[in-house]
């Protein structure tokens, strides 16, 4: 019974595009047809084409291409910049293209029954040609809107899923869609013509574009449920970002290494955890850029590889920064201990900002990084679409064991909870607070460890300057109540003992 069972259980064919096999449970089912619906701009015809691209650059099969709506040139000119030599491969027999698409001034008359037995022959006859094991054809919308009598095409339709299964190909047909998360597609039968549907979305949420995969279903075999991220980069194609499949399996670390200030060190128990994500939260200027230049020069003092990713300042002012506290970051690049990456928040999209992330993490391979900062990068997306991006990386440098420090601006001068923070306290082991504290008139800074995952540590609100020598922590603030709501104010010493006896009976 369990032979038999095995016999019966449906292969996947690994499509080899980035992120995609892991959130179909190992690819499309073999010898399968899966319609693949999207609305204008969701990357339809690029996921038809890689499809096949990625089978002839892996090993996974030639293919062939059958167009209705773009000429068999603008499909070769288009990929071009995604790097698929098209026109090399129908050269090398690896790719064959069936051309059923319009042609200028050719006017569609229809007399008697609408037959597409001719074209089928045709895509066999290039199966045959080329020794296809995938095949895509794009798009069905296009059948339907060059002949009137629905039902006949509808009836073509189940003949063009049933011969392709025939051949034995593994065929992916895409659909229009007119509404995001309306109908599955325009005409309402191509669901049904094929075992499995797959549904892409452009998204316009607050002013900006996301595009994200869901498989509905997949008949007769598993996958991950919900929608992902993915984006489209040139030379790559598109690249699915799998952030709910994210299995939590990183490895956990007893190994303490320094923040770069002596001080937090002991505040922190001995130092923070090797592959721990601290969060350092407070106004603008702080000394939040200050402690990641600290937190960067202690990774290379102990012979640690260190990263730095800024997205609000130029290498020039970070450099010239670091030199005003006597690090010199051209040095250490220099030597190739430090690789610091500036970007513009606004210049890309989060998902190709992560995917641009962790390619340079991947190709430099730092023991720890610092990102400067979060706020910068929440800004150009959805809360969603924040959060996601924060798993994403986080959950990549934690499997690499890498110590991460993420800053983050409050909205207020004084304090209070920052936006930022309140999105991804959950997800950072570590929280550090910057605060300004006013005192009789003047202004000082306060420094404290919120939290710290799996370690004791101070928990005063402790006093700290910042000079050409970087940061000085200090004694805790004791007359004080209020600072990190943002409302500080001086408490006499009577009523401080009063407060300290109510504590203690509370305790």
């Amino acid at each position: 019974m369990t032979g038999d069972k095995q016999l019966l259980e449906i292969q996947k064919q690994e499509t080899h595009i980035a992120g995609f096999d892991l959130i179909s449970n190992g690819g499309l089912p073999a010898k399968r047809t899966t319609l693949v619906a999207g609305s204008s701009g969701s990357a339809k015809t690029v996921f038809a084409v890689q499809f096949l691209a990625e089978g002839i650059l892996n090993g996974g099969g030639n293919g062939v291409f059958v167009t209705f709506e773009e000429t068999a040139d603008d499909i070769r000119q288009n990929m071009l910049g995604l790097g698929w030599d098209i026109d090399r491969w129908e050269r090398e027999d690896k790719w064959a293209f069936v051309d059923a698409s319009p042609q200028p001034g050719n006017e569609v008359v229809e007399i008697g029954a609408y037959d597409l037995g001719a074209l089928i022959a045709r895509i066999e006859h290039a199966v045959q040609k080329v020794n296809a094991k995938r095949l895509s054809l794009d798009s069905l919308g296009a059948i339907f809107t060059q002949f009137a009598n629905a039902a006949t095409v509808r009836s073509e339709l189940f003949r063009v899923a049933s011969a392709v299964k025939i051949m034995g190909v593994t065929a992916i047909m895409t659909a229009e869609r007119t509404e995001e998360y309306g109908d599955i597609a325009r005409h309402g039968v191509e669901a049904f013509v094929s075992d499995n549907v797959i549904i892409l979305r452009n998204v316009l949420e607050e002013e900006r574009r996301r595009r994200t995969i869901e498989i509905l279903k997949f008949r007769g075999t598993t996958h991950q449920k919900g929608e992902y991220p993915f984006t489209v980069l040139p030379g790559e194609g598109m690249v699915v970002i799998p952030l709910s499949a994210i299995e939590l399996k990183h490895k956990s670390s007893n190994i303490r290494v320094t923040s770069g200030n002596s001080e937090l060190d002991k505040m922190c128990d001995g130092g923070v955890f090797r592959d721990s994500i601290i969060l350092v939260s407070g106004a603008t200027g702080n000394g939040k850029t200050l402690m990641v230049t600290e937190f960067i020069a202690g990774g290379i003092d102990n012979d640690e590889r260190c990263m730095l990713f800024a997205f609000e300042e130029s290498r020039e002012q970070l450099f010239r920064n670091a030199i005003g506290w006597g690090i010199d970051f051209e040095k250490m690049e220099e030597e190739g201990k430090l690789k610091v990456v500036c970007m513009y928040p606004e210049a890309m999209g989060l998902e190709d900002h992560l995917i641009r992330l962790k390619k340079a993490i991947d190709e430099f391979k730092p023991n720890r990084l610092a990102l400067d900062s979060l706020s910068a990068l929440e800004r150009v997306s959805t809360i969603k679409g924040f959060r996601e991006f924060v798993i994403g990386l986080t959950s990549f440098i934690k499997h690499g064991e890498v110590a991460g420090l993420f800053t983050a601006t409050t909205s207020s001068l004084m304090g209070g909870s920052s936006i930022t923070e309140a999105h991804v306290s959950t997800i950072t082991d570590s929280i550090i607070l910057l605060r300004y504290v006013e005192m009789y008139g003047e202004m000082h800074r306060g420094i404290t460890v919120l939290k710290m995952r799996g370690s004791k540590h101070d928990k005063d609100i402790r006093e700290y300057t910042i000079d050409q020598n970087g940061m000085h922590i200090g004694k805790a603030f004791r007359n004080v109540t209020g600072i990190l709501s943002g409302h500080p104010r001086n408490v006499e010493p009577e009523e401080m003992e009063r407060l300290s006896g109510l504590f203690q009976e509370a305790g």
